[in-house]
């Protein structure tokens, strides 16, 4: 039974791969072959260098975020025996982040226009 299993598992995405590569016609076009295929003419480099600031903000975000998935469990927290040592890392975590962010608002680093 393992055997077969290890077959099929290696069989199926083998043929599909396959299929993949032999079914569709391949026709390459002055459209398919151009930088943008929505039909729309490029205006200028694809290579601008893009804004620093909107990274920050990607960051931060993806900071907060990962905040609220470390506070899920303190609910939980709170029914333990002993909930101070939770309490204590989710406030010292919300700390941290809170005094990040009134670093980066007085530095300036979430404002778009300069």
């Amino acid at each position: 039974m393992l055997t077969l299993s290890l077959l099929l598992a290696t069989a199926l995405p083998l043929i599909l791969l396959a299929l993949a590569f032999w079914l569709p016609p391949i026709s390459p076009t002055a459209e398919k072959l151009s930088p943008y295929e929505c039909g729309f003419d490029p205006l200028g480099s694809a290579r601008l260098p893009f804004s620093m600031r909107f990274f920050l903000v990607a960051i931060l975000f993806l900071l907060f975020d990962l905040e609220i998935a470390l506070l899920l469990p303190t609910p939980w927290a709170v029914q333990l025996e002993h909930p101070h040592t939770p309490l204590v890392m989710v406030t010292a975590i919300l700390g941290l982040l809170t005094l990040g962010l009134i670093y980066e608002w007085a530095q300036g680093g979430l404002e778009w226009a300069e």
